[in-house]
């Protein structure tokens, strides 16, 4: 009698493949979380911070026109001292469309360049001898300063104050200089050429570190108290990150009073032609 022999049974299958599933399943849906939280952070930094900014900005835009509005002597009118974290100034741009004017406060903390742009408050004021410096965001918290790049030489930086309107205007840029020619680049162009003396190499933008403060100074790129105040030009810079979404540099540009206006008080209706420009 022959025993029937077992029939052979099949190797039991291998974990390894069902454990590397999971393993690509996990990571899979760690990056999607991931990716979520960045996409989140993202719109946080650009629209939640910017609706806020807006509210801070109207706000402080409201509170300006109020003081604006109230009669004053003509001493008083004329006179200008910012009140840290207060709006006093309206900064006008119209290269760059409809989402200018900012009301511009003093100080450049966290708090004052969230309701829009930030006057150095150790720098000049408007129309002053020496540099009236502003900062703004380029990303986030309504990005005032985010297409400063698209800036134009003889583009007009417009501010207005109480009692008088500021026109500046953007300097020549680098390659520009050597053959810069004013009556021949138009009308907007008048009052504009390269500053030379203490000035020499002042340009309508450039990139610089974070660290290089001097492009702030009464003379850019001088140290303070080494040009007297009557040889000073009277500029206006804007400063922002970049690049765009980024702290690593800083974006500067360099302008120069052309012109100025005084307020008709009895004609408020009255503005600068130049805010046409577009």
């Amino acid at each position: 009698m022959t025993i029937p022999r077992a029939a052979p049974q099949a190797p039991p299958p291998d974990p390894r493949p069902n454990r590397s599933r999971s393993v690509l399943r996990g990571l899979g849906e760690l990056l999607i979380t991931l990716g979520l939280v960045v996409l989140l952070f993202v719109f946080y930094e650009i629209q939640v911070t910017s609706w806020f900014s807006a509210r801070k900005q109207e706000a402080a835009t409201d509170e300006l026109r109020q003081r604006w509005d109230r009669p004053s002597g003509g001493e008083q009118r004329q006179r200008l001292e910012p009140m840290p974290g207060n709006g006093f100034a309206r900064l006008y741009v119209p290269e760059l469309g409809p989402e200018f004017p900012f009301t511009v406060l003093e100080g450049t903390d966290r708090e004052s360049l969230a309701a829009g742009p930030g006057h150095y408050a150790d720098t000049a004021l408007p129309g002053q001898r020496g540099n009236f410096a502003v900062a703004g965001h380029r990303s986030g918290r309504m990005a005032p300063f985010a297409e400063l790049d698209e800036l134009r030489s003889c583009a007009a930086l417009v501010v207005e104050t109480r009692a008088e309107w500021f026109v500046y205007r953007v300097l020549p840029m680098r390659g520009e200089a050597a053959g810069w020619n004013s009556s021949e680049r138009g009308p907007k162009c008048s009052g504009v050429a390269p500053i030379g003396g203490p000035y020499q190499g002042v340009r309508g933008r450039t990139v610089v570190e974070p660290a290089r403060r001097e492009v702030i100074n009464p003379v850019p790129g001088r140290a303070p108290g080494t040009v007297p105040e009557e040889w000073r030009s009277r500029l206006i810079t804007l400063t922002t990150c970049h690049p765009e979404y980024s702290a690593d540099e800083r974006m500067i540009v360099h302008g120069v009073l052309t012109k100025r206006y005084p307020k008709v008080g009895d004609r408020p209706e009255l503005r600068p032609p130049e805010l046409a420009e577009g």
